[in-house]
């Protein structure tokens, strides 16, 4: 089967690639600012040049030089805009000041420069209430047919609830966002067989936090199945979470077998940020845990030899690659009816 060509920008540890290599998708360069996230990806896709740099000192000559005027098939990528992520707004309308909502702008500026067939860029929802994301959207509009959809990953075969905004573009058709799957994969799917941490030889498996003996106290009485702190009484109630006005009802929650997990963050190796128990066993989910949920293979490298929080933001801020999988072979599909290639 022809491999087409792509890009990954703002990589991070890989997850858009994964989803690429999937779907048969070959990508020639990616572009991650972070020395970790870089070199985690590098050990899970060698054939692929990352640059390990900010996008915004990229000199567009040198990323030509490594394409070898072969022709790019897809540029996807999603820009790192924090502040119009619902945790960082608070759930409210107006986005966080934050430098980095500012660089869609250079997605545009690679899409500009490089003249790709398609496109695909992937965000929070909140990005779709951003001026900068709408004159990115008019501006591309000017050669590309665009299509923009809010989605739910868990619509895709995902086991995890998490709204996405998802931008297709082509300069050949008119193109659309792929259609929800209507697969329902469960928590129990991913990782209900899997060993304990303590029985696995899985390094990665082994990366979850340990707790005073308070805390394990308290987790040890967190009803199986879905319970939460709130289903303790006062006593066991955080000063912070006592108001009825909080509404951090998923702190110190187990996750549900036979339903969606939560939406994975960076936070995800931390029970007091959220829905992140085990459903049953009395402990966090671990690393590899987190990483299947958000539908890495099993053997997808993360590296044991740095802060468990840095591993967890990886996990966290990565794009599901089964998601990124389908939504590309959507648009190979699309590549291979417009440019008869196969």
């Amino acid at each position: 089967m022809k491999k087409y060509t792509s890009i990954d920008l703002f990589s991070g540890a890989g997850g858009m690639s994964e989803g690429l290599r999937q779907a048969h998708f070959k990508t020639k360069l990616a572009f991650e600012i972070d020395p970790t996230a870089s070199a985690t990806y590098k050990l899970n896709h060698p054939e692929t040049f990352v640059f390990t740099q900010d996008i915004r000192t990229i000199d567009l000559d040198d990323v030509r030089r490594k394409l070898r005027s072969k022709p790019l098939h897809l540029l996807a990528g999603c820009p790192p805009c924090q502040g119009f992520s619902s945790i960082r707004r608070l759930n409210r309308n107006r986005p966080v000041e934050d430098e980095r909502n500012s660089l869609i702008n250079e997605y545009v500026r690679f899409v500009d420069a490089l003249d790709p067939y398609t496109i695909m860029l992937e965000n929070v929802p909140g990005l779709a209430m951003s001026e900068e994301f709408h004159k990115a959207v008019q501006h591309l509009r000017k050669r590309y047919n665009i299509d923009c959809q809010i989605v739910n990953v868990r619509d895709y075969g995902v086991p995890q609830s998490r709204k996405r905004l998802v931008m297709v573009g082509s300069r050949l058709a008119p193109i659309q966002v792929a259609p929800p799957t209507k697969i329902k994969s469960t928590v129990r799917d991913i990782i209900g067989g899997l060993p304990t941490p303590e029985e696995s030889n899985d390094s990665v498996h082994q990366i979850l936090p340990h707790h005073i003996a308070r805390i394990q106290q308290l987790i040890s009485q967190i009803p199986h199945n879905g319970g939460s702190l709130r289903d303790l009484g006062d006593e066991w109630q955080l000063t912070c979470h006592r108001a009825s006005n909080v509404g951090f009802n998923d702190v110190y929650g187990r996750l549900r077998w036979d339903d969606y997990s939560t939406t994975i963050t960076g936070g995800c190796l931390n029970p007091s940020k959220g829905r992140f128990l085990h459903p049953e066993q009395n402990r966090c989910i671990s690393a590899r845990e987190a990483s299947m949920l958000q539908t890495f293979p099993e053997t997808y490298f993360f590296p044991t030899d740095v802060a468990k929080t840095k591993v967890a933001l990886m996990i966290g801020n990565a794009l599901p690659p089964l998601f990124c999988k389908i939504q590309a072979e959507n648009i190979r599909e699309h590549l291979k009816r417009h440019l008869n290639l196969e």
